[in-house]
């Protein structure tokens, strides 16, 4: 894989149906819908399309909105997104000049420019299929992005009314800046719930933010440092809240009282409570929803990004299969190879599967581990695969070990050659995979291993096996014993010379 295309960990997602679903129940997504169809009559709206005075009160009351200060702009934001995905679609009137003012609180519904009506994308909603609806909402969805990496509208409000003019230099903002800063926010949050144990873990606000400005090699942060974070935590605290209704995200904001509460001048006026470890939800805790993953990982791969998913290897052939699965956390590599199989005659899957298991590559020996664990996926009907590669090198030993974990008769006894080959390429496949974690489940194995037989290393240099001089110097440098790793050493030494002779 080349270095302009990252490979990130696979994600699960739920059905297009299910997607689907989520996409339609978003609470912006919603009220979008809601207006379009409200706006069958016809509904007045200014030159970009918003709503106007009258209709927006309208609008709130049929949303239910009224009793909350911020009915009137969560309805006009709902508005925007229908208008901004098609669900509803505008007729200009003639001869509008859309200057007369209203009271304040929005232009009057004489300013009317246009007729909004329900568009083509509505009738999608119902009639369309899965992927209509989830197309309908991306598009939603990048709206709702570019809202998030805008200004603070205070700010922007303050400096119109100052100097009546926009001045993007004086607000310190970059709209490039700002939307691949977001971007890589989304990005990092993707890979923290690809890697998160539970899908419904969240993620603390410092964490996040602390991964896109902390660099790797500090090991304290600065002053300055943490300083930046906190003012980037502030800064997604603002984002999330924008992303949250349309479903991309689920979030806790962080909790007021933490934040200093500053007169007009800048000073402190209430101090904000002091940071604790105890609760570190009060600082913000964000994490992707299934539609969120869903959206992310669209967005990554448009951009040129690696992003596998559960079921994408269901039909590619099992080559592709084995040589993925290594890399796949557990239960995403048994939930790939179920799909995998659910497509395959057992026997035919043995077939393919024991076929691309072969190989004296690097990379062989992490593939025929990897088709172990397939195999024990596989119903007994596949037991005329097995029996066809007994005698085979390469593949007899786990070939053994699949009919005897299924208790089937007339098992040969493997030879000592074949035990012995089993056993380094097992170790091999481990140590090609093994991270910091797992080095003492290694030492473990590796020290069970020559306690259980007596003159281990004195056979096991023997073993041809492109990959004995490199495990008998792993276990030099794991095992506990110091007499046993020098014998591993020694035997390390043995096997390569004799492969190179």
């Amino acid at each position: 894989m080349s270095a302009d295309r990252p490979t990130l960990p696979p994600v699960r997602l739920l059905s297009e149906a299910e997607l689907a679903r989520d996409a339609l129940s978003a609470p912006l997504m919603s009220r979008a819908v809601r207006l379009a169809r409200w706006a069958e009559r016809g509904v007045p709206v200014g030159a970009g399309g918003e709503i106007l005075h009258d209709a927006l009160a309208a609008a709130t009351e049929h949303l239910g909105l009224t009793a909350d200060e911020d009915g009137p702009a969560c309805t006009a934001e709902a508005w925007q997104l229908a208008v901004d995905t098609g669900l509803v679609e505008i007729e200009e009137t003639a001869d509008a000049d859309g200057t007369t003012a209203g009271d304040g609180a929005g232009p009057a519904d004489d300013a009317a420019v246009g007729t909004a009506t329900p568009g083509e994308e509505l009738a999608l909603l119902t009639s369309g299929s899965p992927q209509d609806v989830l197309d309908i909402w991306l598009s939603g969805m990048e709206t709702v992005l570019a809202d998030a990496a805008a200004p603070d509208l205070a700010d922007l409000a303050d400096q119109l009314a100052e100097g009546g003019e926009l001045d993007l230099d004086a607000l310190d903002w970059n709209p490039e800046e700002e939307a691949e800063l977001l971007d890589g926010i989304l990005g990092n949050l993707y890979l923290l719930t690809a890697l998160a144990e539970s899908p419904d873990q969240s993620i603390p606000l410092p964490a996040l933010a602390a991964s896109m400005i902390v660099p790797d090699d500090m090991d304290e942060p600065t002053d300055d440092v943490l300083e930046e974070v906190s003012e980037a935590m502030m800064r997604l605290d603002d984002q999330f809240r924008v992303l949250e209704p349309i479903g991309l995200v689920a979030y806790r904001p962080v909790d007021e009282a933490l934040i200093e509460e500053l007169d007009e001048e800048g000073e402190t006026v209430r101090a904000a409570e002091p940071l604790t470890d105890e609760d570190v939800s009060r600082y913000g805790l964000v994490r992707l929803t299934p539609l969120g993953v869903y959206a992310v990982r669209a967005r990554l791969l448009d951009a040129g990004a690696d992003a596998p998913a559960v079921g994408d290897l269901t039909g590619k052939g099992a080559d592709v299969l084995l040589d993925a699965l290594p890399d796949y956390p557990e239960a995403y590599a048994q939930a790939e190879s179920e799909q995998w199989l659910a497509a395959r005659t057992p026997l035919d899957a043995a077939r393919e599967l024991l076929g691309a298991a072969r190989g004296d590559d690097e990379g062989a020996p992490r593939r025929r581990l990897a088709a172990q664990q397939t195999l024990s996926l596989v119903a007994p009907d596949a037991e005329a695969a097995l029996r066809e590669v007994l005698d085979d090198r390469q593949l007899g030993g786990l070939a053994r070990v699949w009919l005897a974990e299924r208790g089937l008769p007339g098992i040969p006894e493997p030879s000592q050659e074949m035990i012995f080959w089993l056993t380094v390429d097992t170790i091999a496949a481990q140590l090609a995979g093994a991270d910091e974690g797992a080095e003492a489940e290694l030492r473990d194995l590796v020290q069970g291993l020559t306690e259980q037989h007596s003159g281990f290393f004195d056979a096991a240099w023997r073993v041809d096996h492109p990959a004995t001089a490199d495990v008998l110097e792993a276990m030099g440098r794991l095992h506990p014993d110091k007499k046993a790793a020098k014998e591993a050493r020694k035997a390390a030494f043995k096997a390569r010379s004799r492969q190179s002779n």
